[in-house]
């Protein structure tokens, strides 16, 4: 039985809350209308919206994903990539302070013993993606969005994929079918891309979905199907009976339930910090433009190794997406951070029509080892914790429904959840 789970066996609780209308939020939602549960999801944001981060994702699907943001070596990269203003990172200085302790932590996740644990916690978590994803998406009636053409990484010289060594040890030693190629076997594989490109990592097994918007929004109507109601408000806080959460307070009034699951992204930290739970998180506050005259022929969700930034093709024409920058949840968004993918692409089609941009900014749920927090709070059993997912949220949605689910009807998990709880950040979380 999940830990503070205080039901008998075959016991469902009759009402649940759900706080984020993202993909995480939208997957919960329907895993618990599934055990039987009525569910009231709150979201200022329409669902799918580019409001939320889940809009602006490059798209990947990827049951391969199992490399953390922090690697052996990465350190020394750091300053280069601060010292160039199209660089992959950027920290906007005064934010810094308040980011400060995440980065330390983040840097301690780097070290090989850690990355190896954070990557058996990542293959654990997204191995079932298309398990979970397919009948989901055949449900909702969108499994055109679901692309299975596999994923590729292309470096500028020839020995590109020997600085990338050990993670590609890890793929292996988490069964990820990986294959090299040259510059020839780039184009045979993918001819859109130029000639510049002199190698490759090639990854058969990982997908992508054409429109994330979409997905969301499709998600959050077959739950609408299934009884779910959606409320375009924020929630203020929680509701406390007899010492036990009872609800959340939104501006309409107040809503009770035996179950409340905290998926809000990016503003989870603040809820949990509420009810006596604090996590070192920080926004990841990431960009992209979507061209939607590229016409550049991408089949195959392309990621730049020496440039840092992805190219995926989508619906709605070519998506650009990358960077990382640390500013927080209210400044204002740097678009010329977007306008720096636009530049990055030049040179990586054979043609490439740029006439038309349109730029996004999104916050990213981050913590410092690249693994969501899916667990319930300290002191409240009833609240159930699935946020921090940063650039793996679509690919782990789900799955992560999924584990909700258990949580809340107290059935056993079908991976371990040990390496998602709390307590691998210590009581203070700082």
């Amino acid at each position: 039985m999940s830990k503070g789970m205080d039901m008998k066996a075959g016991q469902v609780p009759r009402k649940a809350i759900v706080i984020g209308a993202g993909i995480i939020g939208v997957c919960s939602a329907n895993a618990l209308l599934d055990k039987g549960f009525e569910v009231d999801v709150f979201d200022p944001a329409l669902p799918g919206s580019p409001d939320q981060c889940s809009y602006g994702n490059a798209g990947g699907i990827c049951p391969g994903s199992c490399l953390p943001n922090a690697m052996p070596g990465m350190l020394r990269n750091v300053p280069q990539w601060l010292l160039d203003p199209e660089g992959p990172l950027f920290i906007r200085l005064a934010h810094l302070p308040h980011a400060l302790p995440w980065l330390i932590r983040f840097v301690l996740a780097g070290r090989k013993s850690r990355v190896e644990e954070i990557s058996a916690a990542m293959h654990a978590l997204h191995q079932f993606s298309y398990e979970a994803y397919e009948p989901l998406m055949t449900e909702a009636g969108c499994s055109d969005l679901l692309q299975k053409r596999g994923q590729l990484f292309v470096f500028e010289h020839e020995n590109g994929p020997e600085g990338s060594a050990y993670g590609l040890g890890l793929r292996r030693d988490h069964g990820v079918k990986v294959e090299i190629l040259n510059a020839n076997e780039i184009q045979d594989l993918e001819p859109a891309l130029s000639d510049r490109f002199k190698s490759a990592i090639y990854l058969a097994d990982q997908g992508q979905c054409q429109n994330p918007g979409r997905l969301v929004e499709k998600l959050a109507e077959l739950a609408v199907r299934k009884g779910a109601r959606f409320h375009r408000e924020p929630v203020r806080g929680f509701l406390f009976e007899g010492g036990k959460v009872s609800g959340v307070a939104v501006p309409s009034g107040e809503y009770h339930a035996e179950r409340i699951v905290l998926a809000a992204g990016a503003w989870s930290a603040e809820l949990a910090r509420q009810l006596g739970d604090r996590l070192p998180f920080e926004t990841e506050r990431g960009y992209h433009v979507m061209l939607p005259e590229a016409d550049t022929g991408l089949r195959i969700q392309t990621i730049s190794a020496d440039r840092k930034f992805v190219a995926s093709p989508m619906e709605a024409g070519l998506r650009l997406a990358g960077t990382v920058e640390f500013a927080g949840l209210k400044a204002p968004p740097n678009l010329k951070r977007a306008d720096i993918l636009v530049r990055q692409a030049q040179g990586m089609f054979k043609r490439f029509e740029q006439s038309t941009v349109t730029r996004w900014m999104g916050h990213r749920p981050g913590t410092p080892d690249s693994i969501p927090v899916i667990d319930t709070a300290r002191r409240h059993p009833g609240v159930i914790y699935a946020f921090g997912h940063g650039h793996q949220g679509l690919i782990g949605g789900a799955v992560t429904g999924q584990l909700v689910a258990d949580i809340a009807t107290g059935a056993a998990p079908r991976i371990d959840l040990k390496p998602f709880r709390l307590g691998r950040f210590g009581l203070l979380g700082l």
